[in-house]
């Protein structure tokens, strides 16, 4: 029962420090657009930019625990991660706006949401923020148990 409750404290921790990044990444997508003027694909490239880096930190300390691991290796393995979530929240936000006529600011909540749960959340958990000393220590550990 205590695996089942650390799995859930550890999303619902991650889903904290998401919606931080997503303020910082929707504040400045909408400052750039809106207050500079900036083409709002431009403007959601760099509001994900800065989303990403205050999530990479806050996910590194608070919420996958990952202070042993070299920052170097997490920076590189969030930097692909990210890179794709980019890629996806900018083309996808691009693509639904395009199409559907909406309002650019709904159809990114829409995409930022899918891609938050499908692609980042598992790719940080599973990719990111692993520990592989301790998942090939666990096994063992419940045998014991």
């Amino acid at each position: 029962m205590g695996k089942i409750r650390n799995e859930i404290l550890t999303f619902a921790k991650a889903q904290l420090t998401a919606q931080v990044a997503t303020i910082v990444d929707f504040g400045m997508t909408i400052f750039l657009a809106e207050a500079c003027g900036m083409w709002y694909a431009y403007a959601t490239f760099l509001g994900a930019v800065s989303g990403g880096i205050v999530n990479c930190c806050l996910n590194y300390r608070w919420v996958f625990h990952a202070e042993g691991q070299k920052k170097k290796y997490v920076a590189l393995r969030y930097f692909l991660v990210w890179t794709g979530s980019i890629l996806l929240n900018t083309l996808g936000t691009y693509a639904l706006t395009e199409l559907s006529g909406t309002s650019y600011i709904i159809m990114k909540a829409l995409v930022a949401v899918i891609v938050g749960i499908v692609w980042n959340y598992q790719m940080q958990r599973f990719f990111v923020f692993r520990h592989p000393k301790s998942q090939q220590a666990e096994p063992e550990a419940e045998r014991m148990a």
